[in-house]
């Protein structure tokens, strides 16, 4: 029988966030991942998807690819000890979409010097809907509003650019999950979804079916955001027209990536990097990634009744069974001590992914982190609220009361204050 392990690269050298930082923290992360020295080079270090160490290697021992926060790939590798055979993961395949969106990024972040030997930009000609961009932008602005409150606070300190920005992208990947989880979903057909990527191509294109499509087309003329999370937001719709369960947590990340990482990818451009910060694209396009992971997580957490009574368990296949549970206990709804001692695994995996996240928000430009931080802060007590109605994510819906939302404000305000998660590494 083969074992699988996860290649996980702890990129110490990196001015950014490192894998290393905080190795042992929940008993997660591998302390071999620690840095003896300054100057040490990148070290793969493999640990096993229970998150056991089972050795380091060399960069060049695995193909030597340097990142600046962890990448997995699954191997497969024989009991009789012979050669792994690579198999590509779902983090791999994660990795490789960041990757291309950091290179979007730093191509815009060039120095000056080179921008003015590049030949000028030639602007668009946007096909827009009769009404004018100034009312679909706010239009944007009243649908994030409406269904995002706090978040929807937080970006009136964003500059107006920036703001009416973020508004369209919520705005789009709202539309994009109505598709399958709104009134009308149960009459979607992958059909539809085909048309609603279409649509996005003639958006990316410049032609503009509506209003709200038009504050979308209009903002990727601005920023250097990229279609492909787009497009994979829309192969997470498709998914959940043809699947109820996850074998592993390899499915269940991609699934998360599609639904929710997405969403830090397509962000970040508009969000900004600051200007004195000295992480790598690479390492604040990962915490982004890390956040949309940890909410989609920390949703699936919640609502194990409220799928359950659909057909759907969102909740990794193998990890259940070795818990001792089944789909018939979901289905039955009984809280039990085995119940319990799942369901702290799966939290504790989800606030690994917040904590990742918080040191690329620090990373952002400034006005852009508030509505970051309060976005994570309030997700994250949600966690908080499963533990106390005792785990009963069955028949209890955890949420965040409005006077804790209140409360999370300033302090999410304060912490978008502080300096550089980078800066401050480079100072102590």
């Amino acid at each position: 029988m083969a074992t699988t392990v996860t290649l996980l690269l702890g990129a110490a050298s990196s001015p950014g966030p490192a894998a290393g930082d905080g190795a042992a923290r929940d008993g997660f992360q591998c302390s071999r991942l620690l840095p003896k020295k300054k100057q040490q080079r990148p070290r793969w270090v493999l640990c096993s998807l229970k998150y056991g160490c089972l050795g380091v290697g060399e960069p060049g021992e695995a193909g030597g690819r340097s990142a600046a926060s962890p990448v997995y790939s699954s191997l497969t590798v024989s009991p009789g000890g012979d050669a792994a055979v690579a198999v590509v993961s779902s983090e791999q395949k994660v990795y490789d979409v960041v990757v291309k969106q950091a290179a979007l990024l730093k191509r815009q972040l060039r120095p000056s010097q080179q921008q003015q030997q590049a030949p000028p930009a030639v602007a668009r000609e946007l096909d827009a809907p009769r009404g004018g961009l100034g009312e679909a932008y706010a239009r944007c602005g009243e649908i994030c509003e409406e269904y995002a409150k706090t978040f929807y606070l937080g970006t009136l300190l964003m500059t107006e650019e920036r703001r009416r920005a973020i508004w369209a992208i919520y705005v789009w990947c709202r539309r994009t999950d109505e598709l399958v989880d709104g009134p009308n979903a149960s009459h979607i057909t992958p059909q539809a979804l085909d048309r609603w990527e279409r649509r996005l191509e003639d958006l990316f294109a410049g032609r503009p079916y509506d209003m709200l499509d038009a504050a979308l087309s209009d903002t990727i003329t601005k920023f250097p955001i990229d279609i492909q999370p787009f497009k994979d937001m829309i192969d997470g719709m498709r998914t959940d027209l043809k699947k109820a369960r996850y074998k592993n947590f390899d499915e269940l990340y991609m699934y998360c990536y599609y639904v929710a990482g997405t969403v830090g990818l397509m962000s970040v451009p508009v969000m900004g990097i600051a200007p004195d910060s000295k992480a790598t694209a690479e390492s604040v396009y990962g915490a982004a990634l890390a956040l949309g992971l940890a909410n989609q997580l920390t949703n699936i957490l919640r609502d194990v009744g409220e799928d359950a009574r659909r057909g759907r368990i969102y909740l990794p296949q193998d990890e259940l069974a070795e818990a001792g549970l089944s789909d018939e206990d979901i289905f039955k709804g009984v809280v039990t001590d085995k119940w319990r001692k799942f369901m702290k695994r799966q939290i504790k995996r989800a606030r690994m992914f917040f904590e990742e996240a918080e040191r690329g928000v620090t990373e952002l430009r400034k006005e852009s982190r508030w509505p970051v931080w309060a976005s994570l802060l309030l997700y994250r007590q949600i966690l908080d609220e499963i533990e106390a109605n005792d785990y009963n994510n069955f028949t209890k819906r955890a949420y965040v009361g409005k006077a804790k939302k209140v409360l999370a404000l300033p302090v999410a305000y304060g912490r978008s204050l502080l300096l550089p998660y980078s800066l401050r590494n480079n100072q102590t």
